[in-house]
């Protein structure tokens, strides 16, 4: 009976697939769920939990500025290194540090707003700068196409995604909007008019349609859109303030 032929694996080739095992990982694992993306679902509940219970605290609101700072500011540059910079060596940590300082800096004015005077009541729709969860979103653009491109096979999408330059303009470029003065957004008692509400929950289906279907490419879409409506925000704050004026001057 003639024995079964199975490969013969040399001591070289042991050694070899033992030092692929034990190697350490240089980049991050983005597929799948893990622990420490639990940790900053956990910390940002904290904060809506608070309000539902009527928990609210000076303490609590500056615990979950902290909150804010390590999940947006801080987690979005390290993996952003892990993605890309880290090609570039020491240079890479500068534009995660300037996000990460940017971050820092815009909870700080938010949490110095909230003792600081009335505002003309067209303020109150709106931020100054983007906010925080709005910016580690935008910031991770690269990290969705490229993750994107993983799925369709594209090469040169990944390439881009991972082109250090690329990556360090879009931390940049984000953290010059959180410390800006734009005025944006804050939807909190944003107004739709009637006209549009058909169109608006027909397009809220089909978004949350393509998040299931395609989680990458909607994140990534969702960041075009949002810059995408910063002029439009502008411009309805500077048509409320002029009729503010306006108001006011012939009042």
């Amino acid at each position: 009976m003639n024995e079964p032929d199975f490969p013969r694996i040399t001591a070289a080739e042991r050694m070899r697939q033992l030092q692929r095992r034990l190697r350490p990982r240089t980049r991050p694992r983005f597929a799948g769920l893990s622990f420490n993306r639990m940790i900053p679902n956990i910390l940002t509940m904290l904060g809506l939990c608070a309000r539902l219970l009527k928990a609210t605290s000076r303490f609590g609101a500056e615990f979950d500025s902290l909150a804010d700072f390590l999940c947006f500011g801080v987690a979005p540059g390290f993996v952003l290194y892990l993605w890309s910079l880290q090609a570039l060596g020491g240079f890479g940590y500068v534009p995660c540090l300037m996000f990460a300082v940017c971050m820092a800096l815009r909870l700080a004015r938010f949490n110095a707003s909230l003792d600081a005077g009335p505002h003309p009541a067209y303020t109150y729709n709106f931020f100054t700068g983007v906010p925080a969860p709005a910016g580690a979103g935008v910031v991770l653009f690269p990290l969705f196409i490229g993750l994107e491109g993983q799925n369709l096979g594209w090469d040169w999408l990944v390439a881009l995604s991972q082109f250090p330059p690329f990556v360090a303009a879009m931390l940049v470029g984000t953290a010059l909007l959180l410390v800006s003065t734009l005025p944006v957004w804050s939807f909190k008692n944003f107004k739709v008019p009637s006209a549009y509400v058909l169109p608006l929950l027909l397009g809220v289906g089909l978004y949350a349609a393509l998040l299931v279907a395609d989680p990458f490419l909607a994140l990534a879409a969702g960041g075009l859109v949002y810059l995408g409506m910063l002029p439009f925000s502008i411009r309805s704050y500077q048509r409320l303030k002029q009729a503010a004026e306006s108001s006011s001057e012939s009042a």
